[in-house]
């Protein structure tokens, strides 16, 4: 399925990137390039440190005037900002997500996930994702919210030419909780089946006969996007997702899901005990 914005999130990250090394380069500080074009203290900053929504082109124009950049890439960061300008339908969740998590997904060419104790958002169906977030405190009008657009998040797997590698690694234990009925859990385990087989998905499942969780504790998603050498981390709590900024931690978790995948079934392997555990539910 086509998504407008796909690229939208990445590409406002390469630009923040871009127009501080121009700067850096150009040996203004931030303050200054604010003083010479008029602008209030710190707007630079903001747009350096990717906290802006939509890049203004008269903005970007200004800046790359300031900055000395040739036609030739100022064509090329102008094309850049131009696709950085695109409404991702995430916007429109605004109470649901609170950082840029949701386009970075979106715009991943390959994603890592481990769960430790429940399943990952885009292996949910409706009935698991409602009683998970129900089991917190938020309201009905959010659980309502946020299983849309956990819903909606799901159609990147989807894609016919842009859908991400998908590797995750998820734990028996998240299947064994008794909620809803038989055939509500019995659904939820044929459809991560289903969904392993996809061309793009490598899933593997940590089995209670093989000891407890190995690699990692924690929730976490690493995103590698398309003509980016870096990596981008996020730890999912009971409250919020965080980003992982600083580089040993992102190496860290790195580490922790290369150990917990080793640790799991192989694919072909997981996707028969799906089977054998959807018939014990039978």
């Amino acid at each position: 399925m086509s998504d407008d914005a796909y690229g939208a999130t990445a590409a406002k990250r390469r630009l923040s990137l871009r127009l501080t090394e121009l700067r850096q380069a150009s040996g203004h500080t931030a303050n200054h390039v604010c003083d010479l074009l008029d602008w209030g203290r710190g707007k630079v900053g903001r747009f350096e440190a990717n906290q802006w929504k939509r890049p203004e082109m008269s903005d970007i124009r200004d800046l790359l005037r300031a900055y000395g950049v040739a036609a030739a890439e100022a064509h090329e960061l102008e094309h850049l900002a131009g696709q950085a300008r695109a409404r991702p339908w995430w916007r429109d969740y605004a109470d649901v997500f609170e950082n840029e998590f949701a386009g970075f997904e979106n715009d991943a060419s390959q994603i890592r996930t481990f769960m430790p104790l429940v399943l990952p958002g885009l292996l949910q169906t409706r009935e698991y994702m409602e009683v998970v977030l129900r089991a917190g405190s938020r309201s009905p009008s959010f659980i309502r919210r946020a299983s849309e657009a956990r819903l909606r998040r799901q159609e990147i797997l989807d894609r016919p030419e842009t859908a991400p590698q998908f590797r995750a690694v998820i734990t028996e234990a998240s299947l064994m909780y008794r909620w809803g009925s038989k055939g509500d859990r019995r659904e939820q385990i044929e459809h991560l089946a289903v969904v392993s087989r996809k061309h793009n998905v490598d899933l593997r499942i940590q089995r209670f006969a093989d000891g407890p969780p190995t690699g990692m504790h924690s929730m976490v998603n690493i995103f590698d996007l398309p003509g980016d050498d870096s990596h981008l981390v996020y730890i999912e709590t009971d409250v919020a997702i965080h980003e992982v900024s600083k580089k040993e931690e992102v190496e860290s978790y790195i580490h922790g899901f290369s150990r917990a995948q080793d640790a799991a079934l192989e694919p072909g392997d997981t996707t028969a005990y799906l089977k054998y555990m959807a018939e014990q539910l039978e």
